[in-house]
């Protein structure tokens, strides 16, 4: 079943503040509750994630019905890049080296701020391309 695709936005949107704020206090518990919140998008999709709960109950309830829809599965993948980015960032922040934490943080904001800004998730672009290859290596 589709969904909205005003929830992943809204997601990327908080995504984005979240990420920001790690980057200005070096916050590694932050960061550990962002990797919390990409590894239940990924295990679950993205409706599945705090953010997407909060905006099925709080957010969409007052907005006008969806004119939108889009698969899952590429939002759900975006969601797992970004736990990987999120991961080797509480890396660096919590073991080291510092600016590990710093560059992973940096580029997983930077993809949150695409998809929240412009509506461009670029994980769902790399899941596209990901399986257009497969797709013709077969």
């Amino acid at each position: 079943m589709d969904i909205d695709v005003r929830g992943p936005r809204f997601g990327a949107a908080v995504t984005t503040v979240v990420l920001a704020v790690v980057l200005i206090t070096g916050s590694a518990w932050l960061l550990a509750w962002q990797t919390l919140a990409f590894a239940l998008g990924a295990a679950g999709g993205a409706g599945r994630s705090p953010y997407g709960w909060l905006f099925r109950k709080v957010v969409r309830p007052r907005l006008g019905p969806p004119t939108e829809f889009e698969a899952p599965d590429p939002p759900r993948f975006a969601q797992t890049v970004g736990l990987g980015f999120a991961a080797v960032g509480l890396v660096g922040y919590t073991v080291g080296p510092p600016w590990l934490g710093l560059a992973a943080t940096g580029c997983a904001l930077a993809a949150a701020f695409l998809n929240a800004a412009f509506g461009y998730c670029l994980g769902c672009e790399l899941y596209l391309l990901v399986r257009r290859v497969t797709v013709r290596a077969e």
